[in-house]
């Protein structure tokens, strides 16, 4: 999820130079496994050898932020109590410079799985990993190729883990849709890149297919986690006529603001419901706890993952919040029947034809983009997206 602005450019450069990079670093790992594997085997039992392994994680913010780390938080719980080992969590770690500073340091100190939670600690990660070569790296919402795309020599103890967060974010725009009774849809947003545009896409998409004149209006925060500028965001679009708020955002402050004005809100990352029910629709929500368990056991096996780790609805890496009490019943079983289509793999959120914002072909009729490594080509449109779709108000750059 973690894209800081400083990695703009670098996601314009991989974008033009990277395709081939993609294309060799998506095809598997050296073991011929997917790197979109999307189904976490998971022991029955837990391996004798996993009271031996020391585990560390590093948060880009705290815990109890309700949103991206608090979720991830979840699921090293999740590893914890189904392991037996107690983790070390180091908190507040700004991206840059200071992330490949802790990580080494946590290297010297025994830690030899380490977890690192937001994007722009990959090119730190990788750095301390080449220096390590004894140890597991684990990189969230990473992607190999912009490793390369930065003239580095990728790991071979590096793996990176994120999932197709683009069906909740469908799902949470039908909701979304079918709550607005102008059409006029708000989005709080952090960053103007591939991740954050392809939910927004997604969220649009999924608000069109039960209200087909809606449109979203997004508003950039330019910060993953600042409560008072979020709020100042959700309220500019609430003055410009929308109903219903949408976000990608780490706290609830768009909640609490859709709800001091009567207005609707689709949260992120977590069930946020308990904050302002009244406002609460749904959301989509992630679930690592599975991949870290079994990340965990196949390190204390002898096994570090290097594979580029996709997880869908399917998996169980992607699911949808509950839904609030003014999602009504038809709604719900439409949303209900799409997630089922999206878990089966009938159906995926971007299904052509799709029109970009300014009216060109986006998708083709009968074509899509999904996380399958049909082509190289096809896989980065979807991962690499840098376009608004029609119906969406604001610069995608």
């Amino acid at each position: 999820m973690r894209r800081p602005q400083s990695m703009k450019k670098l996601w314009k450069f991989a974008a033009v130079v990277a395709s081939t990079a993609l294309i060799a670093s998506a095809c598997g790992d050296d073991d011929g496994g997917s790197s979109n594997d999307t189904t976490p085997a998971g022991g029955d039992s837990v391996p004798a050898a996993a009271a031996d392994i020391k585990v560390a994680v590093v948060y880009i913010g705290v815990p109890d932020d309700k949103g991206w780390t608090y979720q991830h938080e979840d699921g090293i719980v999740q590893m914890e109590e189904a392991l037996g080992i107690e983790v070390k969590r180091v908190e507040n770690v700004p991206e840059g410079p200071e992330s490949e500073e802790v990580m080494a340091g946590l290297a010297r100190d025994g830690y030899d799985l380490i977890f690192a939670t937001s994007f722009g600690y990959g090119l730190p990660m990788n750095k301390v990993a080449l220096a390590n070569p004894d140890k597991c790296f684990q990189w969230a919402t990473g992607a190999k190729f912009l490793i390369e795309a930065d003239n580095q020599e990728v790991a071979p103890n590096l793996g990176t883990y994120f999932g197709s967060a683009e069906e909740a974010r469908y799902l949470s725009g039908m909701a979304a849709g079918a709550a607005s009774p102008t059409g006029k849809l708000g989005y709080v947003a952090a960053f103007p890149i591939p991740e954050v545009i392809r939910g927004i896409n997604a969220f649009t998409l999924g608000a069109q297919s039960v209200n087909p004149d809606a449109t979203v209006q997004v508003v950039w925060t330019e910060t993953w986690f600042d409560p008072a500028k979020e709020k100042e965001a959700a309220e500019s679009l609430l003055a410009a006529g929308a109903d219903v708020l949408g976000m990608h955002q780490d706290t609830t402050a768009t909640g609490l603001a859709a709800d001091a004005a009567g207005a609707k809100w689709v949260g992120y990352n977590s069930d946020m419901s308990e904050t302002a029910p009244d406002a609460w629709l749904t959301a989509p929500v992630w679930n690592w706890g599975p991949y870290y368990i079994e990340t965990a056991e196949r390190w204390a096996e002898g096994e570090c993952r290097d594979d580029e780790y996709y997880g869908t609805m399917a998996s169980g890496m992607v699911t949808l919040g509950s839904f609030g009490s003014s999602v009504s019943e038809d709604i719900q079983e439409q949303i209900n029947a799409k997630a089922e289509e999206f878990a089966s793999e009938s159906a995926v959120p971007f299904t052509g034809p799709i029109n970009k914002q300014d009216g060109s072909e986006a998708v083709a009729a009968g074509s899509v983009l999904d996380h399958k490594v049909i082509d190289g080509d096809n896989l980065f449109a979807l991962l690499g997206m840098s376009y608004f779709v029609e119906g969406v108000i604001g610069n995608a750059s």
